[in-house]
């Protein structure tokens, strides 16, 4: 399908391939980008050839979180969209959550499709780029690749909540309340994805999942997903994600989110976040062992 401008779909061998496409931005998730990957979702979930979805990144990176500069936001909602109207902007407590919850459902095609999902994760899995590969039904990643939400330090809360359910408790709130960063090799100790293999073999490992999967019939694999996806209904994941949306409008409105946006109006986005950022060292946690850091925050060995 070659009318998307920031993500590449492809279909072979039974399996449709999802590529976020726009590698200079480290795969940055615009609502255009979430738009047209939840059109690509719908596709191969509507396609009989097609037994399952890879999703993964160009470049360096499956994605560093969402774009915050608003790059590719004019996105119509609706064929008669016009300028004669007035429409929501991000100003009012409930255009916010109308803005973030109008995301999510671009999201939440990950979790609502019938046929599963396979997130091929290498380098930096950030912020929203957690929201999408979480979604997803397996993922799999390069053992160095890193995984965090460093905005929960200063800009709101998760728009999207699927940590609890993968990790339990205590390292969601670990991880959560620090915005500090796991690589591959510990994210698959806790839980949080699927396996973590060395980066040259990710690909293959994806590949070879997915040639299972495409020996299966798709409605079984429909009736299978989606009974286990059930219980997570029932233990509240997916009214958890509505809750997660409002509950980042209250993020919003913390003092230090006000002061994120007054230093990126005076500073610029990338000073920002470095100075944000550099406070916390290298940002990492050490899943195994006592957690020895340097005067600068850096983990060490004693």
């Amino acid at each position: 399908m070659s009318d998307f401008d920031s993500i590449i779909y492809e279909v072979e061998d039974g399996r449709a391939r999802i590529t976020l496409n726009r590698p200079e931005k480290l795969n940055a998730l615009s609502l255009k980008l979430q738009s047209e990957l939840n059109e690509a979702l719908w596709e191969a979930d509507n396609n009989t050839d097609v037994h399952c979805v890879i999703l993964r990144g160009a470049g360096r990176a499956f994605s560093a979180g969402y774009d915050l500069t608003g790059a590719d936001g004019n996105i119509p909602l609706s064929r008669v969209q016009s300028s004669e109207n007035s429409y929501r902007g991000g100003r009012s407590i409930d255009d916010d959550a109308w803005q973030l919850e109008r995301s999510q459902r671009y999201r939440m095609a990950l979790f609502d499709m019938h046929k599963p999902s396979i997130a091929q994760v290498h380098g930096y899995c950030l912020a929203g780029g957690t929201d999408v590969a979480l979604l997803t039904d397996m993922i799999i990643c390069a053992d160095d690749a890193l995984f965090g939400f460093p905005p929960a330090r200063d800009l709101g809360a998760l728009p999207n909540n699927m940590w609890l359910y993968n990790v339990g408790p205590q390292w969601a709130k670990r991880l959560m309340l620090t915005g500090d960063s796991i690589t591959g090799a510990e994210a698959q100790q806790i839980g949080l994805v699927l396996k973590a293999v060395p980066k040259e073999h990710l690909e293959y490992e994806v590949e070879q999942l997915a040639d299972r999967l495409c020996k299966i019939d798709p409605d079984l694999l429909s009736t299978n997903k989606r009974i286990i996806n059930m219980g997570l209904e029932l233990m509240g994941a997916r009214t958890l994600q509505r809750m997660a949306a409002e509950n980042d409008v209250r993020g919003h409105n913390a003092r230090a989110a006000f002061g994120f946006r007054e230093s990126v109006a005076k500073i610029g986005l990338r000073e920002t976040l470095r100075n944000r950022d550099s406070k916390f060292g290298d940002g990492r946690v050490r899943v195994n062992g006592p957690e020895f850091r340097d005067e600068e925050g850096r983990l060490t060995n004693s």
